[in-house]
């Protein structure tokens, strides 16, 4: 395993806290729940569930079981705690058992 990236505090932080967050991921900040943590080819990977802010798609899916995203903690470039009126979000398809299989180690998971 490589080392930890600066974000991955933060992001386990919230996660541990049910805290939403904006992450500045590819040049779009998104709001995100972080579920997960943990490893995907030796790469830190989130799983989070994004409920606002921008999408590569211009707009979030309608249907709430297609917001999660994953995404590699060494490419985030801030995390960012969200205005406290954020509420915390996730969908009936998540297992925190089995956090979808993109994740490849699981470090956390809520």
């Amino acid at each position: 395993m490589t080392s930890l990236p600066a974000s991955w505090a933060a992001l386990e932080g919230a996660l541990r806290q049910r805290r939403p967050v904006c992450v500045s991921y590819h040049g779009r900040v998104r709001l995100i729940c972080p579920h997960a943590l943990g490893w995907h080819n030796a790469r830190p990977m989130v799983l989070g569930y994004q409920s606002g802010g921008q999408t590569s798609t211009g707009t979030l899916p309608a249907d709430s079981r297609k917001r999660w995203r994953c995404l590699f903690v060494d490419e985030i470039d801030y995390v960012a705690t969200a205005e406290p009126a954020s509420r915390w979000h996730s969908a009936d398809n998540y297992n925190s058992a089995h956090p979808f299989n993109a994740i490849d180690e699981v470090s956390v998971a809520i």
